[in-house]
């Protein structure tokens, strides 16, 4: 995640809030397609930010190291901290497509 993506996430609260369901489904004329097209854009971002995360730790892990020689790493720590902090990525996508920044099509124009 670029610098810029990562100041927009740490603004946006981790905590669940209440949607207006007529807001949502206005976007596409179907709350159900509304619905759907944010749990897709959650998928995209909950993969993107496990890959990320994964990436980091990766430069931690020890392939050779026993048990007895692991010992505790502050900042791989700190990093997953972070990670536990961001807002579920459902939250993200439900703020991204009320605020028209994620790009889909219609039933309809897939079948033209």
């Amino acid at each position: 995640m670029d610098k810029l993506k990562k100041i927009k996430i740490t603004q946006i609260s981790p905590i669940l809030e209440t949607q207006n369901l007529k807001e949502i489904g206005g976007k596409t004329g179907n709350a159900y397609e509304s619905i759907y097209i944010i749990a897709r854009r959650a998928n995209q971002i909950g993969r993107e930010m496990k890959e990320e995360l994964h990436g980091k730790l990766e430069d931690f892990a020890s392939h050779t190291d026993s048990l007895e020689e692991i010992h505790e790493n502050r900042e791989q720590i700190e990093i997953s901290k972070f990670y536990e902090k961001l807002p579920h990525p459902t939250i993200l996508a439900t703020k991204e497509f009320l605020g028209g920044e994620v790009a889909f099509r219609s039933e309809e124009a897939k079948g033209e």
